[in-house]
């Protein structure tokens, strides 16, 4: 009875679904012709029969049947069939003897199996049918569907699950967070059956879905990550557009409540205590401390600050990146002595604020640093700091040269006791009193052999010598005037014996080992035992600082005319090397010879030169002019110096000629030195009666010329004999 009341409700139901398809689906139902999309059969036409068509619905079966009789689906009938049972009805294609049979003399079409729409939405098979003695074809075969009647058998799925989103805390309300889509395998063409809506099933308080769209949104102001960082919430899917009987699917979306930066740091404690020695050097680290944040990531960045003056001098405070923790460093040197205890005040404050929270109040924090400085037996200080002393250099053994004082800094204050580095003074040229720290000359002092010495001096306590200080100390040795002046070089100096008078054979210049205050002034005389030889005289010309020997007296009675070579005499002196012989820059003396008479003084009494006394011989052969310029105390050398002075100054702004830094001296050189040649081939006569003697004693660059012609002297006298 049951079973027949279930097949009558299937019968009923698959009636109304083939009346609701029934505008959409077009009969296969026709008198004139073959079926849909089939060709004449050329075997039927060649006969001569009449066309036949077949006759049938379109055909649907519900899904999901779950009776135990087969399904009946539908019926294909000829329209040339009687009800004889002569015609034999056949199909073949998609589940054709499996899943759909055919009663081959009624036409009848059964489902024996449940079908399932969200597997398979549709068959497609082909009907015959044939004479059932000659099984000819009667009708040409023609394909139909069976398609699976959908009913609201699948319930909606979250597929894209787990679902995690997040919002920031402190959002407005109605802030968008994430959306969820649940899916329906049912037919959304038919029917209600795939048409979903959503709602919360938990975690409304907090949170809402649109129920179309599946879009989450806070549904609070007030989310605090502090307070709570993640909630769970449970949103369902009904089909059937909601109305009673839909089936529902739900899944949990897991919404994390993100940081934003609404809380200020906090110290834990209003004072923190340290403590360091007094002798740490400046970058020791002292301790660390942090400010608390509730927030998280880069809202809990800090940097610290010294708020006082008074720490600001003494303390740095820096970051750690790592553990956003202040790390407090010396940065003055400490003295325990000076100042026992320092009080540091110490701000927190966030390195990103977010302006949308600056009414919570203030995003910074303060805090009080007691740093205690501990005692250290420290060595000795020197005071003052002076590391310069000053002694002249003729200053006895044993002299004061200065006075050193260190002090113990410690509040004991220790005596102190002082001593010298013998490694920077191992000659012991100083010593120092142990207990005065005066030092003083241990040895005679010559600047000229050392101008500076650098000695280190030793302070230490008395009773305890490892506490040693060290200061560096330079004694500069101060010049007296102890050495007289010397020659630059040796001279040796020789004159042609036929050199005119006024010749100038040598230019002398000496120096002084001493430290001129000024400048060096030297004045040049000859010597005691040169005055006699009245030969030679000395020209001393002071700042010129030059000496100048003149002949006095000449053998030859043949004088070179100044006619007969050139009278400019370049004196050019270098003191690098720079243009060589393409640097020729001079000037002609013989503008400075025309302003005296250097020439011979023909007869006259003659001159002396002070302190020489008077000149002797013949007074023709005499020179009295540069003589007579030593005897006035009044000569004025303005116009050699101003023209020199001129000379220079064109040399100096002479861009052109290389090199430029060359450096150029012009001084009066006196007359023009006529030189014949030494050599006896151009004498007159081979009895030549001059005395080559005298070349023994112009020096070693002559004593070979002086032995050949000696040599040759004491020839001609043996053949004369």
């Amino acid at each position: 009875m049951a079973s027949g009341l279930q097949g009558f409700l299937w019968t009923m139901l698959l009636l109304f679904c083939a009346i609701q398809e029934l505008g959409a689906w077009a009969m296969h139902t026709s008198v004139e012709g073959p079926g849909l999309g089939q060709q004449e059969d050329p075997a039927l036409l060649a006969s001569g029969r009449v066309k036949r068509g077949w006759v049938w619905n379109q055909f649907f079966v519900v899904e999901e049947y779950t009776g135990t009789e087969p399904l009946y689906v539908g019926k294909i009938h000829s329209d040339s069939d009687e009800g004889d049972g002569s015609i034999k009805y056949t199909i073949s294609g998609e589940g054709a003897g499996t899943i759909f049979l055919i009663d081959e003399i009624t036409g009848d079409i059964h489902a024996t199996e449940r079908l399932d729409r969200e597997q398979k939405t549709f068959y497609t098979l082909r009907a015959q049918a044939r004479d059932r003695q000659t099984d000819q074809l009667l009708e040409p075969e023609s394909e139909f569907i069976i398609k699976v009647q959908d009913i609201n058998d699948s319930e909606p799925r979250f597929l894209e699950g787990p679902y995690i989103g997040s919002v920031a805390e402190l959002s407005p309300i109605g802030t968008s967070v994430m959306q969820v889509m649940a899916s329906d395998a049912d037919d959304p063409t038919y029917g209600s059956s795939a048409r979903v809506v959503y709602s919360v099933l938990e975690g409304e308080q907090h949170f809402t879905v649109d129920s179309k769209t599946g879009v989450i949104r806070t549904a609070v102001a007030d989310l605090d990550r502090e307070t709570q960082d993640r909630y769970e919430v449970v949103i369902r899917a009904t089909d059937m557009a909601g109305q009673l009987g839909g089936l529902s699917g739900s899944t949990t979306v897991t919404i994390v409540v993100t940081d934003v930066n609404d809380n200020p740091p906090r110290f834990p404690q209003k004072m923190y205590q340290f403590s360091v020695v007094e002798t740490a050097p400046v970058g020791t680290a002292i301790g660390r401390v942090k400010a608390e944040d509730s927030d998280i990531g880069e809202n809990t960045d800090m940097t610290y600050q010294v708020k006082d003056e008074e720490g600001v001098e003494m303390f740095k405070v820096t970051t750690d990146g790592n553990t956003q923790e202040a790390v407090i460093t010396v940065q003055k040197p400490l003295d325990y002595e000076s100042k026992k205890v320092h009080t540091v005040v110490l701000e927190a404050l966030n390195k990103f604020v977010d302006p949308r929270f600056l009414d919570l109040g203030t995003f910074r924090d303060q805090t009080i640093v007691r740093v205690s400085v501990l005692d250290v037996d420290e060595p000795p200080e020197f005071r003052p700091p002076s590391n310069l002393m000053e002694v002249q250099e003729d200053a006895h053994i044993g002299s004061i040269v200065g006075v050193v004082t260190a002090l113990d800094p410690d509040t004991a204050n220790r005596p102190v006791r002082y001593a010298i580095d013998r490694s920077t003074d191992a000659e012991r040229i100083f010593d120092i009193d142990a207990n005065t720290g005066a030092i003083v000359t241990g040895k005679v002092l010559d600047r000229e052999t050392a101008g500076w010495h650098n000695i280190t001096v030793l302070a230490m306590e008395a009773d305890n010598h490892s506490q040693v200080s060290r200061a560096s100390l330079r004694i500069r040795i101060l010049d007296v005037n102890d050495n007289p002046p010397e020659l630059a070089t040796p001279y040796e100096a020789a004159v042609c014996e036929d050199a005119k008078p006024g010749q100038l054979i040598q230019t002398i210049s000496v120096v002084d080992r001493d430290e001129p205050q000024s400048g060096h002034r030297f004045y040049f005389t000859l010597a005691p035992e040169a005055t006699n030889n009245h030969h030679f005289s000395l020209l001393d010309i002071k700042v010129l600082i030059l000496l100048i020997l003149t002949l006095k007296r000449h053998h030859k009675s043949h004088l070179t005319s100044e006619d007969d070579e050139d009278m400019r005499d370049n004196v050019i002196k270098y003191n690098d090397e720079g243009g060589g012989e393409q640097d020729t820059e001079a000037y002609d003396m013989s503008a400075l010879r025309s302003l005296y008479d250097f020439s011979e003084i023909k007869g006259g009494d003659g001159g002396g030169i002070a302190g020489e006394g008077g000149l002797s011989g013949n007074p023709a052969s005499e020179l009295h002019s540069l003589p007579q310029w030593v005897q006035s105390p009044d000569l004025d050398f303005s116009v050699f110096r101003d023209y020199i002075c001129r000379k220079v100054e064109q040399a100096d702004e002479d861009q052109s000629v290389p090199p430029y830094d060359s450096f150029q001296t012009y001084a009066f050189e006196g007359s023009d030195s006529p030189v014949p040649s030494l050599s006896s081939i151009n004498t007159w006569s081979s009895s030549s009666e001059q005395d080559f003697s005298y070349l023994g004693g112009w020096g070693p660059r002559f004593r070979q010329l002086a032995a050949l012609y000696a040599g040759r002297r004491g020839e001609e006298d043996a053949d004369a004999s």
